[in-house]
């Protein structure tokens, strides 16, 4: 054990102190829904999870103190969409629908990370560290057509307007926790990991008619990216 210390301790050493640089990926936010339509019953419930894919860019700061210990913190912005397949829901009139999404959001991520050297100018690091997320567009379309292949009937809204769907309007703040690991050679970075929501996203958890709706808004994330401004000890 003191062994292995002392040669994570030996690889640190020679990890570069600064570096600031521009990022982009792929990105797959995942909207988590769990809602009780019977409080006194945890089977009446309704279980729907939303995969959204896209993609995510940026810009980061990375700082290393001692030994390998850092942080690398920035600011992302993440587009992701959905196209869900035509379910039947039994309705007279339209007896098929599916739903559409579009999402934006802005981040800012702190990280805590460990880098070492495994090879000349090439580095493994491990990250972890919450995310706040600001959520700029949710738009959601419900489309209902005909299963005879009649005119398709869209109805548009914002996923953060309660007017237009009280149930499951979310709020605009989400806070998250990331655990990733990455590879670096010179100035060239790959990173990847999964951001868990630490916050219900639903903008209302209890509701008069006894509906209470809880949820994660989590992400998936691969990012490539180059430091721009290197410093090195």
């Amino acid at each position: 054990m003191v062994t292995l210390c002392l040669a994570l301790s030996a690889w640190a050493a020679d990890v570069p102190k600064q570096g600031f640089g521009i990022q982009i990926g792929w990105a797959q936010p995942v909207l988590r829904l769990n809602s009780m339509t019977n409080p006194s019953s945890a089977k009446d419930s309704l279980s729907h999870v939303v995969a959204m894919k896209g993609f995510k860019v940026g810009v980061v700061y990375d700082a290393s103190f001692i030994k390998g210990f850092g942080t690398s913190l920035g600011i992302n912005y993440t587009f992701g969409a959905h196209t869900g397949s035509w379910q039947s829901v039994g309705m007279f009139d339209y007896p098929r629908s599916r739903q559409m999404f579009t999402y934006h959001e802005v981040e800012v991520f702190v990280d805590w990370q460990y880098k070492f050297e495994v090879a000349k100018e090439t580095y493994l690091m491990l990250y972890t560290g919450p995310t706040i997320q600001c959520g700029l567009g949710l738009n959601m379309r419900a489309d209902r057509q005909n299963e005879m292949g009649g005119d398709v009937v869209s109805q548009r809204y914002s996923g953060y307007d309660p007017n237009a769907d009280a149930n499951n309007a979310l709020q605009r703040l989400n806070v998250t926790w990331g655990i990733g690991a990455g590879f670096q050679y010179k100035r060239y970075f790959l990173r990847g990991g999964y951001d868990f929501g630490l916050i219900n996203p639903y903008r209302n958890a209890d509701f008069s008619n006894g509906w209470h709706t809880r949820g994660r808004l989590d992400q998936w994330q691969i990012k490539i990216g180059m430091y721009l401004w290197y410093a090195d000890n």
